[in-house]
């Protein structure tokens, strides 16, 4: 299939479905921080940065580009770093809703 030019295929898909994933996880911060009245990041958060980040390094290895590729792969290791100390924190990770 295409839709103005570009060639909309499965792998096309997948690319759309990974940003979707990370514009949900900044849907997510925003309710968070409206509902908190401060900015916080909520667990959630890093969790859809993890998925979407996967999608995104897949897609980008299917299309052979190294940029994107090393650049997922460096989001990969900060994404599971916060989530490894929001576990290991003293303080409760902030749930999605209260």
């Amino acid at each position: 299939m295409s839709l103005f030019g570009f060639i909309i295929d499965g792998w096309v898909l997948i690319g759309f479905a990974a940003q979707f994933i990370f514009f949900l996880r900044m849907l997510v911060q925003w309710i968070s921080s409206e509902r908190q009245r401060k900015s916080v990041i909520p667990i959630a958060y890093w969790y859809l940065s993890i998925v979407g980040n996967i999608m995104l390094f897949v897609y980008a290895l299917h299309i052979k580009d190294p940029v994107f590729t090393i650049g997922q792969t460096i989001g990969l290791v900060y994404y599971s770093r916060n989530i490894y100390l929001a576990r290991n924190a003293d303080i409760e990770p902030i749930p999605l809703q209260e």
